[in-house]
């Protein structure tokens, strides 16, 4: 997943390719573990739900949908483009697999909350997963939707927050601190934990975690995850403006081969 990240990237030479190397390891703890689909029908209504707030991650989510088999992995090539599925702000209309349009942040939670209770009305047993930012968190609709969550009872809904300590204006805690931000999930009656979120073993555990006391009525259930800008790439993990990355001509390779690296390092 990460080497198609910094495929899509290069076609465009720009993009959010720290943030999803950092939440590679989610997307990829989530489809091949916890989220119940089928590649051959997005649409089919069995299916659970991921609600990816962040529209701006959506490169990294066409790297779990390919992986996932909902989005051929020829189609990665065409990231960004022109009259491409694959905008560079995941939109719904264009996306299989892409079940809302992100990236006005503080939508997705709120959004997430109706999807949970719309679907335990209508008596399905399937649960919603809502990907969010630490930089949302300065979004008051997404504490009303936490808030709410809870007073419903939504214990189908898990939500995971990728939390990188960078947002658009700079670090998260200069911008506006979001510390004890466990505790304030917690206020609002969620079920917490928080995990390395780039240990696929601790993510594992904590989805499973979640998945055990899930329930059509019960608390909802939020992973926090500390992640990595730029993870497994040193070469972007130390760059300083790293929201929104431009990245030189001559450096795709050397990130690719700095991550390939990195995993034939692991496996000695």
């Amino acid at each position: 997943m990460r080497h198609h990240v910094l495929d899509m990237g290069e076609a465009q030479g720009q993009g959010y390719v720290g943030q999803a190397l950092g939440a590679a390891d989610i997307f990829a703890t989530v489809y091949a573990d916890q989220l119940r689909f089928r590649p051959s029908d997005p649409d089919w209504e069995g299916r659970d739900r991921f609600l990816l707030s962040t529209g701006h991650y959506a490169i990294g989510h066409y790297a779990a949908l390919a992986e996932a088999g909902i989005v051929p992995l020829e189609e990665l090539a065409s990231y960004g483009s022109d009259d491409s599925r694959l905008p560079m702000s995941g939109m719904s209309t264009y996306t299989p697999g892409m079940e809302i349009s992100g990236g006005s942040l503080g939508h997705g939670l709120t959004i997430a909350v109706g999807t949970a209770l719309g679907l335990r009305h209508q008596g399905c047993g399937t649960r919603v997963f809502n990907f969010l930012s630490d930089g949302e968190l300065d979004e008051g609709s997404t504490w009303e939707a936490a808030m709410g969550a809870h007073h419903h009872r939504l214990g189908n809904l898990t939500a995971m927050v990728d939390i990188n300590a960078l947002q658009a204006d700079g670090k998260t805690d200069t911008v506006l601190r979001i510390e004890p931000v466990a505790d304030k999930w917690a206020a609002c009656g969620w079920f917490v934990q928080r995990v390395d979120g780039n240990d696929v073993a601790a993510l594992l555990d904590a989805f499973e975690a979640a998945a055990a006391q899930a329930a059509p009525e019960g608390s909802p259930s939020v992973i926090l995850c500390d992640t990595r800008i730029g993870k497994g790439v040193p070469l972007l993990e130390t760059r300083e403006k790293a929201h929104f990355m431009r990245i030189e001509e001559h450096e795709w390779q050397l990130c690719r081969e700095e991550l390939a690296a990195g995993y034939q390092g692991e496996g000695k």
